[in-house]
């Protein structure tokens, strides 16, 4: 009888875990896939996106310092889906000898937009002129802002909780001063700091993405335009239209020094304003995959989630050039009523229309305004990106509808 040798084991992979089970810990866990690496995921149940795919699944919360320490053990770094963890308990995780990438005190500035604001002030970086208010007798301070602003009692003021927000929460663009100073009101006697800013003169909104490894490697991706509707971003044009390329390597630079001052370790996004006169001004951050590089899944050399691996990993980061063109990601949002047609059958009918959409679902229960996946569209051409603009807009509709808002008929289509 001839013996078959035994395989030797295979090399310990790096484990690298994830606080949050979201849609940005599933799409690593896909680029972990082929890094031959293991991602770690904290979810709060078992059917969060990520928990859906990922062999290795920690049950619990991320505000539950036993839960951070399950999924911490053994690992290699420890990094975030979100940034909702109190660096408190990121501290105690520290002093475990536990590799947090961003660290805890880098981490606070996307956690509390005061001290966010506060930081780039110092560091001299532009931003909205503002006033951070911590407690009801501070009220009087949202008229005075607004007389220091030459604002009329009917200019329109941003109201910000300093904590919490996301994806359009806690941001209320004030109808005129008397809704600014209820607004504010409202979030001080929750307890909730306020961050009220000027509303500025937008030509647009850009975002600049980049990544720094702790060598302090740096690697950024082209500048690209986001379009929002009520504060979600509902589009993403890569690389941004019509940006000239000194703007363009300015916000690029602007966001690898922040980075670097900052001490990010992973992927930085740089939310930014730019105004009627051309300035740069820089609206919020976020240190983790971000929505503004979803189209470097398809678009780029290395997606946004393969370079957060290799930096918080400090692996030699990879080649950020777009491979196409123009890009344009749309995000599928939940229609305010489920559609019966299953999401399965809905995707089947966009395949036959459009067979080059790039097709990311996260496994969302659809709700609602929620997130629920992402399209690529890929153009050969920069003059494509109106029809490429056209078609993303209707592919996001029917999956989230079931409904072509041109009337197409694939039934007619058929019949031709």
């Amino acid at each position: 009888m001839t013996r078959v040798p035994s395989s030797p084991l295979p090399e310990a992979a790096p484990v690298v875990a994830m606080i949050g089970g979201g849609q940005l810990a599933r799409m690593t866990h896909q680029a972990a896939i082929a890094l031959g690496q293991r991602l770690r995921v904290l979810a709060t149940s078992a059917d969060e996106p990520a928990a859906q795919v990922s062999p290795d699944v920690v049950i619990g919360l991320h505000t539950n310092l036993d839960d951070l320490r399950r999924v911490a053990e053994g690992v290699d770094v420890l990094t975030f889906d979100h940034e909702h963890v109190p660096t408190e308990l990121l501290e105690k995780l520290v002093a475990d000898g536990i590799n947090v990438a961003p660290p805890p005190q880098v981490l606070v500035h996307v956690q509390d937009k005061l001290v966010m604001r506060r930081r780039l002030e110092a560091l001299g970086a532009a931003v909205p002129r503002y006033v951070g208010l911590d407690s009801l007798s501070q009220l009087a301070e949202v008229d005075a802002f607004a007389g220091r602003l030459g604002a009329a009692g009917d200019t329109p003021l941003v109201v910000k909780a300093a904590r919490g927000g996301y994806d359009g929460r806690g941001v209320r663009l004030a109808r005129d001063l008397a809704d600014a100073r209820e607004t504010t009101r409202d979030y001080l006697a929750d307890g909730v700091p306020v961050l009220l800013e000027e509303k500025v003169e937008l030509r647009r909104e850009l975002a600049a993405l980049v990544a720094r490894s702790p060598f302090g490697q740096g690697a950024a991706w082209p500048v690209v335009e986001t379009v929002q509707d009520d504060g979600i971003c509902v589009e993403v044009v890569a690389p941004a239209p019509d940006l000239t390329e000194y703007a363009a390597a300015r916000a690029q630079q602007l966001a690898l020094w922040l980075a670097a001052e900052l001490g990010v370790v992973g992927v930085l996004a740089v939310e930014l304003f730019e105004t009627t006169d051309g300035a740069l001004l820089v609206n919020e951050l976020a240190m983790r995959p971000h929505n503004s590089g979803h189209w470097t899944m398809d678009g780029s050399r290395t997606s946004q989630f393969e370079q957060h691996l290799r930096a918080v990993l400090d692996y030699p980061l990879g080649e950020t050039d777009a491979i196409t063109p123009v890009t344009v990601m749309v995000n599928v949002l939940g229609a305010a009523q489920r559609p019966r047609m299953t999401l399965d059958e809905r995707l089947h009918h966009l395949y036959a229309r459009m067979p080059d959409a790039r097709v990311h679902l996260y496994g969302k229960a659809e709700r609602p305004g929620r997130k629920i996946g992402h399209i690529n569209y890929l153009g050969a051409d920069a003059a494509e990106l109106p029809q490429l603009r056209e078609r993303g807009e209707l592919a996001a509709h029917w999956l989230a509808h079931g409904q072509w808002t041109d009337g197409w008929d694939p039934h007619e289509e058929r019949r031709r």
